[in-house]
């Protein structure tokens, strides 16, 4: 599901990157997922199936791991953390061994194989173009046609004896069990929401209690996906709102000056770092515990009183100048508003039909409190300048 800036822009442009479709590891069905010649640190070998050979994964994690995790979480190389969709083997699995499905975004892959350490089974490794399962599940990259295509490239009715196949169970959106059976032969297992959990889920017969089925979206759950929120907001939008942030004050009848574009535009460019902070990691941290169901309600909220804050308290803002607490309260709360909205992706709180129906509602808003915006700042700058 995440995220909104994918649901605007996938029916432009749509995904281009088709890498590692490929069946087994050195197969001979198909190109290998992985050469053999540079393997990964965390491939320790191959076992042979009747499908041929497939690369056996360790359980354990390398600092190499360890470090691409800290890296994914704050968006460095983020889409490009992956491992090639295949069939891949932990321990020494045979005919009667599980198969347990993941996505191909790495860390969701590292989290499964490092919850097998005292399985022998098989991993089957779908493309979901470097998105999370429950993520992909909802844009559709982890879903019945790629689950059927995959199980038929790898050949998997002839490296297994059974008909199971187990699936996360936040898979459940994109993955049709029926559709699966009638085209495979395989039925789908929907396994526990923590990879953790899964020693506990075979060993009770493939089946869940309460605890497997539920997801625990605590306030750590929600600070770790904060950097994913912060980076590309002070990337990709900051830049371009402080330069023109500081053309509008800089901007005299005799042309741009320096000094005045950061004396006037300075408090404006602190509260638009305050409106980040309150979208991207205030409104997830408090998201249980601020009024109303809607992300932009909330989002709006807290970056309300954020700015409240900052203004009333630290005086950022002339609190004689009408025009200039007008753009304030109006654009930096709905700002904080749209950055919160992106957060509808990362949660248990949302569906893809939720984030439309709020995407549909929203946008209109933000576009007309922009537009207002830039129509009283261009009156700001006639009054400064004595023509109003």
């Amino acid at each position: 599901m995440k995220e909104i800036k994918t649901i605007l822009s996938e029916k432009q442009t749509g995904d281009s990157r088709e890498k590692g479709d490929s069946c087994c590891g050195p197969s001979p069905c198909c190109e290998p997922a992985v050469t053999a010649k540079h393997k990964p640190a965390w491939v320790i070998g191959t076992v042979t199936t009747p499908a041929g050979n497939v690369f056996k994964v360790a359980t354990g994690w390398t600092r190499a791991d360890h470090w691409g995790e800290i890296k994914s979480r704050i968006g460095a190389s983020r889409m490009k953390y992956m491992v090639p969709p295949a069939l891949y083997a932990v321990g020494a699995p045979d005919k009667g061994s599980d198969i347990f499905v993941s996505a191909n975004y790495k860390l969701s892959f590292d989290k499964l194989r490092s919850s097998l350490k005292a399985i022998n089974a098989w991993i089957l490794v779908l493309d979901t173009k470097s998105i999370n399962v429950w993520c992909a599940s909802g844009k559709g990259t982890f879903g019945t046609e790629e689950l059927v295509m995959r199980i038929n490239k790898t050949r998997l009715g002839n490296i297994v004896d059974h008909k199971r196949i187990i699936v996360p169970q936040f898979g459940a959106v994109g993955v049709n069990a029926e559709a699966v059976r009638r085209q495979t032969g395989f039925r789908v297992y929907f396994g526990p929401v923590y990879a953790k959990d899964i020693p506990k889920y075979v060993k009770a017969g493939y089946k869940k209690d309460k605890a497997m089925s539920t997801a625990r979206f605590t306030i750590w759950d929600r600070i770790v996906l904060t950097p994913m929120e912060i980076n590309p907001a002070i990337k990709k939008y900051y830049p371009w709102y402080a330069l023109i942030i500081l053309i509008i004050f800089g901007t005299q009848p005799s042309g741009i000056l320096f000094n005045d574009a950061l004396a006037g535009g300075f408090p404006f460019l602190i509260l638009g770092l305050i409106s980040i902070l309150a979208g991207a990691f205030l409104t997830p941290v408090l998201l249980p515990f601020v009024p109303f169901r809607s992300f932009a309600v909330k989002g709006w909220i807290v970056g309300m009183l954020s700015i409240y804050i900052s203004v009333r308290f630290f005086n950022l803002i002339d609190q004689t100048d009408v025009i200039l607490l007008i753009i304030t309260y109006l654009f930096f709360p709905l700002a904080a508003s749209y950055i919160a909205l992106q957060f509808t992706g990362s949660t248990t709180y949302t569906g893809i039909s939720g984030v439309r129906k709020e995407l549909k509602i929203s946008l209109p808003i933000y576009i007309a409190a922009a537009a207002l915006s830039v129509i009283l700042a261009i009156i700001f700058k006639l009054v400064q300048w004595g023509l109003i």
